[in-house]
C-alpha cells in the first residue's frame, strides 16, 4: 500500500537556514533540550518561534500554530498576558536589578506564604535545578546524612544527572550518593533507603495520579526515619492548585521547589519549606545569587499570582480539561458506533 506525502506542511525555509547557523555555534542548536530538533521531525517542524499571543505562536517564516507546550511549561496565562506585561513594563521604568533588596522580594514572598502549604521560609533563584540542588544541600546539612533518593527529572546538576546515561564528567563518588526509585512503588523506596539517606525528592505527579496513598506513605516513612521529603513542583506548582501538589493531595513536604508557571514566562524559581530547615540558609548553607532578587521577574510573578488567584485559573483549567476529555470520549464512542462491521 503506497503512502502519499502530505503537501500541507508549513514552509520553513527561514527556520532551516537559521538552524544551520545555530548548529555551527551552539551544541545541539539550542539552550533547552526540549526545544531542540532532537525532539521534533527535522525538516518538517519549525525550529524557531518569533512571537506569541495567548495560546498561539508564529515561527520566523510567518506560520501560525497552537502551542500545546506553552514555552515548555512557564506560560501559565498565555503569551503576552496584558496584566503581567503591564507589571513588567512598569517595573522596567524603575529598574531591573539593584544594589539593595527590592520591596518585591518581600511582597512576592508574602504572596507565596499565603498560598503554598508549609512555605514558612522562601528563597528565590532563576532555574528549577538551582532550587532542587539547594534543597538537596539543605537536606544533607540538616540531617547530617548524604544519600539522596529521587524519582523524576530534577535538572542538570551533578547530584541528579549522575543517575542518567548523560553522566560524563560526574565523579563516581558523587554518582554513588544518589539512587532512583519507581513512582507509586513503596517497596522500591524501602529497598533503596539506608541509614545514610538524607532526603527523598520526587515530582509528586507527572502523568499518573498517585494511588493507594503513595504520597502519604512517603510522608510517613520520612517522618519515621528522619528523612526530609522534598517535592519538585516545577510542573504541579500553581497548576494542580494554587498551592500545588501539597494542597491538592493534602501532603506536606519538608521542602518544595517551584518554577515555570509562577511568572508567566519570566525566569524565576522558588525554594520553600520548614523554617527550622531553611534557617540554615542564613549561614551554614550558602545559596545566594546576584539575580535572585531581579525585579522584572518578581513583578511578573506578583501579577501572575494575582491573576491565578482572582480567576481561580487551576480550577478553570481542570474544567476545560474534563470537558475536552469528555468530548473525546463521546467522539470515540460515536465513531465506534458508526464504524462498518468487520
Amino acid at each position: 500500500m503506497s503512502k502519499q506525502k502530505d503537501n500541507d506542511y508549513p514552509k520553513i525555509k527561514k527556520s532551516k537556514r537559521l538552524l544551520e547557523r545555530a548548529e555551527f555555534l551552539i551544541p545541539s542548536g539550542t539552550q533547552t533540550l526540549a526545544k531542540g530538533m532532537s525532539q521534533y521531525s527535522r525538516g518538517v517542524a519549525p525550529s524557531f518561534l518569533e512571537r506569541g499571543k495567548g495560546s498561539h505562536v508564529w515561527d520566523i517564516d510567518g506560520n501560525e500554530y497552537i502551542d500545546y507546550t506553552m514555552g515548555v511549561g512557564p506560560i501559565s496565562l498565555g503569551y503576552c498576558y496584558p496584566a503581567v506585561d503591564a507589571a513588567i513594563k512598569a517595573q522596567l521604568q524603575d529598574g531591573i536589578t539593584f544594589s539593595l533588596v527590592h520591596p518585591l522580594e518581600v511582597e512576592v514572598a508574602e504572596a507565596l506564604h499565603q498560598i503554598i502549604p508549609n512555605a514558612e521560609s522562601i528563597r528565590f533563584s532563576k532555574t528549577g535545578c538551582d532550587v532542587t540542588s539547594a534543597a538537596v544541600r539543605l537536606a544533607r546539612a540538616f540531617t547530617g546524612k548524604n544519600t539522596i533518593l529521587c524519582c523524576g527529572y530534577h535538572g542538570w546538576h551533578d547530584w541528579y544527572i549522575g543517575t542518567t546515561d548523560r553522566n560524563r564528567g560526574i565523579p563516581a563518588e558523587t554518582q554513588a550518593l544518589t539512587y532512583t526509585f519507581q513512582y507509586k512503588d513503596i517497596s522500591s523506596v524501602l529497598d533503596a533507603i539506608d541509614n545514610d539517606t538524607a532526603a527523598i525528592i520526587l515530582e509528586p505527579m507527572v502523568f499518573e495520579i498517585p494511588r493507594d496513598n503513595f504520597l502519604h506513605k512517603l510522608r510517613d516513612i520520612c517522618t519515621e526515619r528522619g528523612i526530609l521529603l522534598i517535592f519538585d513542583e516545577m510542573w504541579t506548582g500553581f497548576r494542580l492548585s494554587l498551592g500545588g501538589a501539597q494542597e491538592y493531595f493534602g501532603v506536606k513536604a519538608d521542602l518544595a521547589c517551584f518554577s515555570k508557571a509562577v511568572a508567566n514566562g519570566m525566569p524565576l524559581s522558588i525554594l520553600t519549606g520548614r523554617k527550622d530547615v531553611m534557617k540554615l540558609l542564613e549561614h551554614d548553607v550558602f545559596f545566594y545569587t546576584t539575580f535572585g532578587g531581579e525585579a522584572l521577574s518578581l513583578a511578573a510573578a506578583l501579577a501572575t499570582i494575582h491573576v491565578l488567584r482572582e480567576k481561580n485559573v487551576p480550577a478553570f483549567s481542570h474544567r476545560r480539561a474534563i470537558n475536552y476529555c469528555m468530548g473525546i470520549m463521546k467522539f470515540v464512542k460515536i465513531s465506534v458506533l458508526l464504524s462498518p462491521a468487520a
